[in-house]
């Protein structure tokens, strides 16, 4: 059977995609190739949120085809609209005789180019994780909305991510026909199949930060910044002052001064710099619950949750983390706060770590709840579509 040639459209190699390419390029049904159109992302890159230099330690561009395409941009990035132009970016594909395209993010010059041009030539998917959850009504929304429903008449299809993104798919033109599952994803075999020596060394870990075995911790992972909200977790935290209990904050960010200001008198709140991707299954071992405190605008979907879950930890989780209705059961694999309201907050801690076992049998859940949520899942979900294709 003639395999289906699928060019995926992406800005820079993603340490949550490349596994998956990997994965969809032994496919017997897709035959992909993928054109990163952030040619200077093929070099270590400065995130100025985490204030620093990015180089992540896993393979990233290992195992599938791809090429980095010329962008000519003066002022190149994702940061804007012109900050992606790759105008020999539609050629390239054509000469690569593609079956079909798929474009991972819409607002580049680049990427809408290559819906508008494709549309009507050969298939046009879509590929993002955008919500409803920062909507909060006005001339502004109702503009955007109009917006988005121009640029996403160019497409044919649109790949969701769980509830909350495919809610924002119907409510911007897509109909239920168009849309098809293809479920966020991490890759839960590297986050637990050492689980047991990553709790050797987190338990190590843990002795040098001079929390005891017994004691409850709560993690945060991620960047110190607004959207976040980690001031939330940290005020509410320090307020409740549970014995045996400990909060690790791990990143960098804005906030950070600020944070560690605010904590400076309480040994039991830890603070840990950006770790790199291969230590991170330690990093969620040392915790028995991961908070997830964001409050936006602008948060999609929260994969340190399906990080976390896949290291079979209990999750706190606010109202507008995209994946919380997908991902947390209130009271079954953790909690669901209200974002932003501290005394909602700050009663989902207490009652989460009030109990050690019943943490324990909530991390147990999850680690049962995310093996759905996996990358074969999102092969399967494109290969399902690619078959349509074929038999047409």
């Amino acid at each position: 059977m003639k395999k289906v040639k699928l060019a995926i459209i992406s800005s820079h190699p993603i340490q949550y995609n490349a596994p998956m390419f990997r994965l969809l390029a032994s496919s017997g049904i897709v035959e992909p190739k993928v054109f990163y159109t952030w040619s200077q992302s093929n070099q270590t890159l400065f995130d100025k949120d985490f204030g620093r230099e990015i180089k992540w330690d896993i393979p990233l561009l290992d195992g599938y085809n791809y090429e980095f395409i010329e962008n000519i941009s003066r002022n190149p990035g994702p940061g804007s609209f012109g900050g992606i132009n790759c105008p020999v970016l539609i050629k390239t594909i054509k000469n690569w005789n593609a079956d079909a395209v798929l474009v991972y993010g819409w607002n580049y010059k680049a990427h809408l180019g290559v819906m508008r041009h494709f549309k009507g030539r050969i298939p046009v998917y879509f590929r993002g994780d955008s919500t409803l959850l920062d909507e909060t009504g006005g001339a502004k929304q109702w503009i955007r909305r109009l917006v988005l429903k121009w640029v996403y008449h160019y497409c044919d299809g649109a790949f969701y991510v769980g509830k909350n993104n495919k809610a924002y798919f119907l409510k911007h033109g897509f109909s239920e026909d168009q849309l098809f599952f293809a479920p966020h994803a991490i890759d839960i075999e590297r986050f637990s199949v050492n689980a047991v020596n990553d709790r050797i060394a987190a338990n190590r870990w843990r002795s040098e930060l001079g929390i005891s075995k017994d004691d409850m911790v709560m993690l945060f992972v991620g960047k110190f910044e607004p959207k976040k909200n980690p001031l939330l977790l940290l005020n509410a935290f320090n307020d409740l002052a549970l014995k045996n209990s400990h909060l690790i904050f791990v990143g960098n960010g804005q906030l950070e001064a600020e944070m560690k200001s605010l904590s400076a008198t309480n040994t039991n709140i830890h603070f840990l710099p950006f770790q790199n991707q291969s230590l991170m299954p330690v990093v969620y071992q040392l915790a028995d619950v991961l908070a997830l405190t964001s409050q936006g605008p602008g948060e999609t979907w929260g994969l340190v949750v399906n990080e976390a879950m896949a290291c079979g930890k209990a999750i706190l989780a606010s109202s507008k983390t995209g994946c919380a209705t997908d991902l947390v059961a209130d009271n079954h694999n953790g909690y669901i706060f209200d974002s932003g309201s501290y005394e909602s907050c700050k009663t989902a801690i207490n009652n989460i770590l009030a109990d050690k076992e019943k943490v324990n049998r909530m991390g147990m859940k999850s680690f049962e709840m995310i093996q759905p949520w996996s990358f074969s899942g999102i092969v399967a979900g494109i290969e399902n579509q690619m078959k349509q294709l074929i038999q047409q």
